[in-house]
């Protein structure tokens, strides 16, 4: 994804409550390894659970 387009993908992932990010982090295409590893360091790591019964 290009990089302007995801600083935009990331405001609203943080600014997102938490069933939002999982939903944006499971659907959105495109996404380097690096781009999705910084999503999920803006993941509150006490949900992690949910995300992770969410990509399952």
């Amino acid at each position: 994804m290009e990089s302007l387009e995801f600083e935009k993908l990331k405001e609203e992932f943080i600014n997102s409550d938490t069933d939002k990010k999982i939903e944006l982090y499971v659907t959105v295409e495109g996404l380097t390894i690096n781009q999705y590893k910084e999503l999920l360091r803006e993941f509150p790591y006490n949900e992690i659970e949910k995300l992770e019964q969410a990509l399952a």
